[in-house]
């Protein structure tokens, strides 16, 4: 099957393999919501156009001259007093985490990743300038693919990041004009010759060069200046008339001044290589790693037709990845592994484990995931190299790049904490309560249901009837089905015993635990 809609049934199943592909995590209730939207509706929930979420505020930083307590710094002047942009970067970052873990249900933040993932930046310590790129890549987020890479190329992050802001005449520097056809557009295709890369040549990267001259950052960690941004300055660009290779047809490119980059990407969009190279990105990303003959022929092909029809729009070729039959298939489902922050930002809202009281905490608790993260090797705003996370390019492993013996361990020891103790973040702890779960499934007297229920929401795959009867053992410890109702209504008659709601949560815990430390939790 290709991309062709779906037509088959459309139950909980298919509605969570679709929320597990589109949002870092759904609790039960986002799984019925999904169900009882329906095919067609579920979808065009997801791809919904969102507000932009308020930007990041100081919660608690008084020394900051610039910023009160309580408003935002995105647009203040940088300050070395008392460390004001390392509480700015503890805010981003929290901030960040927060908006994966929002509880809106949409495959916007989703996509936030996928585009940090595709056009990377990193080292860079001013929060405004990463405040301002990643807002970039949401307000582009299912938007027009080649408007966002215009305003990328230009983007004070991605000036610093690639080295454009000293890309002039006098000193042309390629590392954008490379990165800009290898890795963001066209891809880099076999060698066809000395220089030759079939999509594009090592003459194309000396002349894409002299296109970009004359583009600069200004106002990074500077006290001086109290603006910052990128702007164009006449007298460093390349005013020369540039002659692309025989692989764009040997066009040539006028000298355009501050719109030059615009003529230049209308050249290399106009490829067809760039809709396939994009599209193969996004399959991976929300299918599988795999893409062989078929895939290319059935899927890959008619979504960049697709894509180039609507001008590089991009919700309508997600929407029919998404609708697509190929989506729903059986080896479609649970064949990858979560990234470390899906694994992270799932757990906390699958269980919906109570926010903290105060902003302060809540900041606390993000950035204590955000560094949790980090350990599993995932780090935003600071992937290990230009080409993204090796996990989505690097063959013939992919995903299984994020499982090792450093990173299994520590994915098992939250949730092993998560299901039994909590974690402590400062003086508080949070854990799953797993009573509250329950309650929010169908039928909580029934441990067959329970199981069930924790099944779809947990786990990708339907579980085997020996997998059932094997977590029922450690529910029950051999007695019947029916002693789990009777304990349960035992604690619903007394809530405040707490001997008996001690029997009831320590049988969960251990139901919770082992389910958690199944290898398909680590899938999606």
């Amino acid at each position: 099957m290709g991309i062709e809609p779906y037509s088959g049934d459309w139950t909980e199943i298919q509605a969570a393999h679709l929320l597990r592909r589109t949002v870092f995590g759904a609790n039960f209730n986002n799984i019925q919501f999904i169900t009882d939207l329906g095919f067609e509706g579920s979808i065009d929930w997801l791809l919904r156009d969102l507000d932009l979420p308020d930007p990041p505020v100081n919660l608690d930083f008084m020394a900051d001259p610039d910023v009160p307590v309580g408003e935002t710094w995105v647009d203040k002047p940088f300050n070395v007093i008392n460390l004001t942009n390392n509480y700015r970067l503890r805010s981003l970052l929290g901030w960040t985490m927060g908006e994966f873990r929002n509880d809106d249900i949409s495959i916007r933040e989703k996509m936030v990743l996928f585009w940090h993932n595709h056009f990377v930046i990193g080292d860079l310590n001013d929060a405004r300038y990463l405040y301002r790129y990643v807002t970039t890549l949401r307000n582009h987020a299912l938007g027009n693919f080649k408007t966002l890479t215009e305003e990328i190329t230009i983007d004070p992050a991605m000036l610093r990041y690639l080295n454009g802001n000293s890309n002039t005449k006098n000193a042309p520097n390629e590392n954008y004009a490379r990165e800009l056809m290898e890795l963001f557009t066209l891809g880099k295709g076999e060698l066809a010759g000395p220089g030759d890369y079939t999509t594009f040549t090592e003459e194309d990267v000396i002349a894409v060069a002299k296109i970009l001259t004359g583009w600069t950052d200004f106002g990074y960690n500077n006290i001086i200046q109290p603006s910052f941004g990128s702007n164009f300055r006449p007298q460093q660009h390349d005013n020369s008339t540039k002659v692309l290779s025989h692989r764009f047809g040997n066009v040539s490119i006028d000298n355009a001044g501050e719109n030059e980059y615009k003529n230049l990407l209308g050249v290399i969009f106009g490829r067809d290589e760039v809709a396939l190279f994009i599209c193969r990105k996004l399959y991976r990303y929300f299918v599988y790693y795999k893409i062989d003959e078929q895939t290319e022929a059935e899927v890959i092909v008619p979504m960049a037709e697709l894509l180039r029809e609507e001008n590089y729009e991009l919700k309508p070729v997600i929407k029919i990845l998404l609708s697509s039959s190929h989506f729903y298939e059986d080896d479609r489902i649970g064949c990858m592994i979560k990234n470390p922050i899906d694994y992270t930002s799932s757990i906390f809202t699958q269980f919906d484990i109570e926010a903290f009281e105060t902003p302060i905490a809540n900041q606390n608790l993000n950035l204590a995931l955000y560094q949790f993260t980090a350990l599993l090797q995932m780090q935003f705003f600071n992937p290990p190299s230009v080409a993204g996370w090796k996990a989505y390019y690097q063959e013939p492993s992919y995903y299984q790049l994020w499982i090792n013996s450093v990173t299994l361990p520590l994915r098992r020891l939250v949730t092993d904490l998560l299901s039994t103790t909590g974690v402590n973040i400062g003086d508080m702890n949070r854990g799953i309560e797993t009573l509250t779960v329950i309650e929010n499934l169908t039928n909580p007297y029934d441990i067959n249901t329970i199981i069930s229920d924790l099944n779809l929401l947990m786990l990708p795959k339907p579980l085997s009837t020996n997998q059932k009867d094997l977590l029922k053992e450690i529910v029950l410890q051999g007695l019947p089905d029916f002693e789990w109702t009777e304990e349960y209504n035992i604690y619903l008659a007394n809530p405040n015993d707490n001997m008996a709601k001690k029997a009831i949560e320590d049988k969960l815990k251990k139901l919770f635990l082992y389910m958690m430390r199944m290898p398909e939790y680590q899938l999606s």
